[in-house]
This record gives C-alpha cells, sequence and structure tokens, in this order.
C-alpha cells in the first residue's frame, strides 16, 4: 500500500471513491460504518493539488483512500468553514485559542471499508502530517456528531483532541484540533 501526495491522475479514482461513501448514497442504517458529506468537483480536486492539499493512498487497482488537508483560504468556498473559523477566538488547543494563520483544515477523509482497521488511516494521516507540518503546527477538523466510526478513529487512533461542539445546517458537530509534529504508529 502506497500513500502520497495526489496527482491529476488520481481524481477519477478520488471521485468514484467519494461517490461511493457520500452520505446522501448510504442508506441511514449503513450509515454507522461511516462516510464523507462533502462533494468535491473536479475543478475543486484539482486546485486541492495544485496546493499540495490532497494526500491518496493506492493499491494495485487504484485509489482506496484520500485525506483533504488545506489552508482555510481555500475551504472558504464552503459556509462551514468560515463559522467554524470565526469561532476560533473561543476554541482553545493546548491552552491557546486557535488561528487561521497557524492552523488548517483537516479531512474529509474516506477509506475503502476494505482497508478500515488495517492501519491505513494512521499511514495516510502521517503522510498527511509530512505534507502539511512546514506550512502548520496545527490540523483542525469536524466531525458530524452521527459518525461515532469516525470520531472514535480520530480520537483512539490518531489521538485528536475534541476542542469545540457546535451545531451547524441542523447538524451537530465536534471540532478536534492536533498537532502536525506528532506522528503516530
Amino acid at each position: 500500500m502506497m500513500t502520497r501526495k495526489a496527482i491529476l491522475s488520481d481524481i477519477p479514482g478520488v471521485l468514484a471513491l467519494q461517490d461511493r461513501y457520500l452520505v446522501i448514497h448510504i442508506p441511514i442504517e449503513l450509515r454507522a460504518n461511516g462516510f464523507v458529506t462533502t462533494p468535491f468537483t473536479i475543478q475543486q480536486i484539482e486546485d486541492a493539488i495544485a496546493i499540495d492539499g490532497l494526500f491518496v493512498a493506492e493499491d494495485d487497482q487504484g485509489i482506496v483512500a484520500y485525506v483533504f488537508a488545506a489552508s482555510w483560504d481555500y475551504f472558504a468556498q464552503w459556509p462551514i468553514f468560515p463559522f467554524m473559523t470565526a469561532r476560533f477566538s473561543q476554541v482553545f488547543f493546548e491552552v491557546k485559542a486557535l488561528e487561521i494563520a497557524t492552523s488548517f483544515q483537516y479531512g474529509p477523509i474516506c477509506i475503502d471499508e476494505r482497508y478500515r482497521g488495517t492501519g491505513l488511516l494512521q499511514q495516510l494521516y502521517n503522510t498527511m502530517l509530512e505534507g502539511m507540518q512546514s506550512r502548520f503546527p496545527i490540523g483542525v477538523t469536524f466531525i458530524n456528531k452521527i459518525n461515532q466510526r469516525s470520531v472514535r478513529a480520530h480520537t483512539l487512533k490518531l489521538g485528536m483532541t475534541i476542542v469545540d461542539e457546535f451545531s451547524f445546517n441542523q447538524n451537530e458537530y465536534l471540532g478536534l484540533a492536533f498537532r502536525t509534529n506528532r506522528k503516530v504508529i
């Protein structure tokens, strides 16, 4: 299994994986197994690749996982992110309020169900950390509270800290933060 920064030829594989696990395509009774909520267009994926903000995992059959990680400028095109960053002065991580200039948005992450629980999450996360740590000391993300599989994976397997709870667009979310200089095993 190889993890790396994404390149333009990865776009069809990223789109196929996204389509398979997008929340609107998954029956409610199967959502406990995890899902993604943000659909990315080809242009948005191209833009993420251009700023080294997309990381992928591939096996011999193609893309099996991806994670987006980019500045708040990139993510400002979705309304939830300006809402999150507007709250930063009241959200503390390691006794300091979060700041736009020193943090980035991590996620969404999507892993093919065949590879869940295999260590691929940690491997892809570490690849993302390597790509982001020279630019930002802190990563921030959010997880829909109903996606408990993702909450457990990010807090227990990746060691992220829950730093916030908020409501947006009739959904309840947890905000999490982490340091980019701490790899996971």
